[in-house]
C-alpha cells in the first residue's frame, strides 16, 4: 500500500515515485493542509480565492523542486503534483496548473528556443505569471475553425482585437497567452499580452455552480498593440495549438483523479464517524458496496494515468491517448463523487463534510479541456480511421 495515500491508493500505484519525488508532495501536503484547507469551504462559498494560498504555493518551488535540482521531473511526478493539488480542492488545482501547466507548456510547445530559454527561469519562480486565453464566448468545441479573435500586422507590432471567456488566473497574470487569427493568412497564432495593455478589459464571471474559488474572467481586446517579440514564434496554425493541448489534456485527467481521492477519503471520514440505527454507517452493506466502487474507480483512473505518464515519459504524445484518459476518467469521476454524496446522505449538501465542493466541482472539470463527446471523437478516429466530427 502506498506511503503517501494509504487510503486511496491500495495498488502502491505512488510508490513508483522516488524518495526524492516523495519529498516536494510531502511538503505540498504541508502547506495545503495548513494554508489551504483551513479556508476552502468559507472562500468556496463566497466565491472568492485566498489571497495567502498563492504565494505559499509559489514559494514551494513545486515545478522544478530543490531535491530534483540534478534532474528533470518525470512526468510522474508532474502528475501527481496535480493529483495532491486536486485531492486538496479543484480550484487549488487549477490556480496552479494555468501557471504550471497551461502557461509553461504554451511557452515551451509554442515558443523559439530562445524565447523559452528567457522565459522558463521566470515562468518557474512566478516572476512572470500567465494564463492561456484560447476558449471564446462562443466557441468552446469549435474553436478550431471558429476563433474569431483576430491579430493584425502593423509594421512592427500586431493588432489584436476579441474576446477570450473562462480565462481562469488572469486577475492575477501579468501576461495573457492570446491566441488569435492572423488576419492575411486566417492561421492561428499566439501573443503574450500584458495584462494591463491598453484595450485590455477583464470581467469577473460571477453565477458560478462549480469551481467558485477559482476567479473565470471574461477578457475583451480592443486594439491591444504588442509587439513582433510577443508572438510566440513556433505557433503558426491550429496544428500547433493542438500540439500544445496534446500536452495539456492529461493534466487534466490526473485533476479529475485527485478530485475522486478527495471525495472518497472525505466520504470515508464520514461513514466511520457517523452513527445510524446504533453503529457506525460504514457498517451497513449497501454503504460498503458503495464505497468499494468509488475506490475501483480511483484505482482504474490512477493506472490509467500513470501508465499515460510513462508513454509521455518516452516522448510519445498521441491524441487519443491524452483523450482516452481525460473523458473516461471524468466519467467516472462523475459517478464517484455522486457515491460519495449518497453516502453521506443529507450532510453531502454542506460545505462542513468536504463532499460538497468536490461533487459540485467536478462538473467542470467533466467539460473543460475538452468535452466528454468531443474526447470520444478524438479516440473514436484513432480506432476506426475516420473522423466523425462535423
Amino acid at each position: 500500500m502506498s506511503e503517501l495515500y494509504p487510503d486511496c491508493d491500495p495498488y502502491g500505484i505512488a510508490d513508483a515515485l522516488t524518495e526524492a519525488e516523495r519529498a516536494p508532495l510531502l511538503r505540498l501536503r504541508a502547506v495545503l493542509e495548513s494554508e489551504a484547507y483551513p479556508q476552502l469551504a468559507e472562500h468556496w462559498e463566497a466565491g472568492t480565492f485566498p489571497e495567502s494560498v498563492g504565494p505559499a504555493l509559489e514559494a514551494l518551488e513545486l515545478m522544478h523542486p530543490p531535491e530534483l535540482a540534478d534532474q528533470t521531473p518525470r512526468a510522474l511526478y508532474h502528475g501527481f503534483r496535480i493529483f495532491e493539488l486536486a485531492r486538496c480542492d479543484a480550484s487549488v488545482a487549477t490556480f496552479y496548473t494555468a501557471q504550471a501547466g497551461l502557461f509553461r507548456t504554451a511557452c515551451r510547445v509554442g515558443g523559439s528556443e530562445e524565447q523559452f530559454a528567457e522565459w522558463d527561469p521566470q515562468i518557474k519562480s512566478f516572476e512572470m505569471k500567465g494564463v492561456f486565453c484560447l476558449t471564446e464566448p462562443e466557441h468552446g468545441s469549435d474553436i478550431a475553425g471558429g476563433l474569431s479573435t483576430t491579430a493584425r500586422r502593423d509594421g512592427d507590432e500586431w493588432v489584436i482585437d476579441g474576446a477570450k471567456r473562462w480565462i481562469g488566473g488572469a486577475f492575477t497574470a501579468d501576461y495573457l497567452c492570446v491566441f488569435a487569427r492572423d488576419t492575411e493568412d486566417s492561421q492561428v497564432k499566439a501573443f503574450l499580452v500584458p495584462r494591463e495593455a491598453p484595450g485590455v478589459t477583464l470581467e469577473k464571471i460571477y453565477g458560478k455552480t462549480s469551481l467558485r474559488m477559482m476567479q473565470n474572467a471574461h477578457i475583451t481586446l480592443s486594439d491591444v498593440r504588442v509587439p513582433e517579440s510577443a508572438r510566440l514564434q513556433n505557433c503558426n496554425s491550429f496544428k500547433d495549438v493542438a500540439a500544445m493541448l496534446r500536452q495539456m489534456r492529461s493534466d487534466v485527467a490526473w485533476i479529475a483523479c485527485g478530485i475522486q481521492a478527495g471525495a472518497y477519503e472525505a466520504a470515508v471520514r464520514y461513514v466511520r464517524e457517523r452513527q445510524q440505527f446504533g453503529r457506525p454507517l460504514a457498517s451497513f452493506q449497501l454503504v460498503q458496496e458503495k464505497l468499494a466502487r468509488m475506490l475501483g474507480n480511483l484505482t482504474a483512473s490512477l493506472s490509467m494515468v500513470s501508465r499515460l505518464a510513462e508513454k509521455q515519459q518516452e516522448g510519445i504524445y498521441r491524441d487519443e491517448d491524452s483523450a482516452l484518459a481525460k473523458m473516461w476518467i471524468s466519467l467516472h469521476l462523475r459517478e464517484t463523487v455522486a457515491l460519495a454524496r449518497e453516502v453521506v446522505g443529507g450532510n453531502g449538501i454542506t460545505l462542513a463534510t468536504d463532499v460538497a465542493r468536490f461533487h459540485a466541482d467536478a462538473e467542470a472539470v467533466y467539460s473543460y479541456e475538452g468535452t466528454h463527446e468531443i474526447n470520444a471523437l478524438v479516440v473514436g478516429r484513432s480506432i476506426s480511421g475516420v473522423s466523425a466530427f462535423a
